[in-house]
């Protein structure tokens, strides 16, 4: 990676400059950094803007009133141009309650386009000949100073966007789906608040929860219990206390004592003597305690049933198309298509979450999907209703 200068924004001063410089650009570049690996409440810590000539890092930690920059965010005349964007935008929201209009996310393009790598590593060296440090992919970026050279970094992750978008834009041109791109857009556009990425709602995301009986998963929920407070009390990640793996392991030995504890395959005898009390109450608590329930699932077999159509119709056209199966349609589509059954075009407008390019591409082929999985019984009940 070559030498790169950058323009520090710390300040209110710097930041009215900055705005000035933003309101007259037709598009901007925009990434963000968090400290998801360090913290127990992930925040956005580093916000790079780039236009052309010139790169901006703006820091969200220096007490900043980035109500300005959110009206260029929110800004349709100019548009904002992100690398994988949804998890960028889902933390803006939650930490500043930006809004968004007028994207482009170039990984998006990049799967629309069926170009076999979409990672942004990839698309910078193929098409600039750059090469990016893989040093700072865990960094803390909540601390303070930043060095220079994670500065360096965390500019050069703007700095090709915008000419990327600009080769991606003839390409969406030249393949005739520019409009294609415009809804997938639009939907990043939406991407919801970013929510917790820990606490009790997550217990069902650990790696092997369904595969254990009823009492192990009453063990295993006290100890991830034990673990999320832990956690939290020390402001890092759960797994930087105690990885699902060996929470699982726990679950399924349900040691006794510390002995049983301390003859775990894989497990410090350090933490023997650090949580080795902790833990095994928490697998006594599970061993009396209840057994946590799954979330309920309220889908009736013709809805399974059209789901499944659906995304058989769904490999069928991606393979076609050179392109994966989500770019044709999201799952959340998918879902709703097959929750709501519509058997006309005018039912399958009321879909919102389906644009009109969809629509008029897929329309006529969902239908007859729908109608071919659609049992006369349930289609009676439904018209019905």
């Amino acid at each position: 990676m070559s030498e790169a200068t950058w323009t520090l924004v710390a300040s209110e001063d710097d930041l009215q400059a900055l705005i000035r410089v933003l309101q007259d650009q037709p598009a901007i570049a925009v990434d963000t950094e968090s400290n998801s690996l360090y913290a127990y409440y992930e925040r956005v810590c580093l916000i790079q803007i780039s236009v052309p000539g010139t790169d901006y890092i703006v820091d969200p930690l220096a007490g900043l009133d980035l109500s300005p920059l959110g009206q260029v965010f929110a800004d349709p005349g100019v548009q904002k141009v992100f690398h994988a964007a949804e998890q960028d935008i889902a933390g803006l929201k939650r930490d500043f309650g930006f809004r968004f209009a007028n994207l482009f996310d170039t990984m998006r393009a990049a799967r629309i386009l069926g170009w076999p790598r979409a990672g942004l590593a990839h698309l910078l060296r193929e098409h600039f000949g750059v090469h990016t440090d893989k040093r700072y992919q865990r960094y803390n970026w909540g601390q303070r100073p930043l060095s220079p050279d994670a500065l360096r970094y965390a500019a050069w992750d703007t700095r090709y966007l915008l000419p990327l978008r600009d080769r991606q834009m003839r390409e969406l041109q030249r393949t005739g789906r520019v409009r294609q791109a415009a809804e997938s857009f639009a939907r990043l556009a939406e991407t919801p608040p970013a929510g917790p990425h820990h606490g009790p709602a997550a217990f069902w995301r650990v790696r092997a929860v369904y595969s254990l009986n009823d009492r192990e998963r009453a063990v295993l929920w006290q100890l991830y219990l034990w673990r999320d407070e832990r956690a939290r009390s020390l402001d890092r990640p759960p797994f930087r206390v105690m990885s699902d793996e060996i929470l699982v392991r726990l679950a399924r030995t349900r040691p006794r004592t510390l002995a049983e504890l301390a003859a775990l395959d894989g497990f410090p005898r350090h933490w023997v003597r650090r949580y080795g009390p902790a833990l095994l109450e928490a697998v006594a608590r599970g061993e009396e305690g209840p057994v946590p329930e799954p979330p309920c699932a309220t889908y009736s077999d013709d809805e399974r049933e059209r789901y499944r159509a659906l995304r058989e119709w769904r490999r069928r056209v991606a393979a076609a198309r050179g392109v994966a199966p989500d770019v044709i349609l999201p799952n959340a589509v998918l879902q709703a298509l097959a929750a709501r059954n519509p058997q006309t075009p005018d039912e399958l407008a009321e879909v919102d979450s389906m644009g009109p390019w969809a629509r008029e591409t897929w329309g006529p082929d969902i239908l007859q999907v729908l109608k071919s999985s659609c049992h006369p019984e349930s289609a009676k009940t439904r018209r019905a209703s």
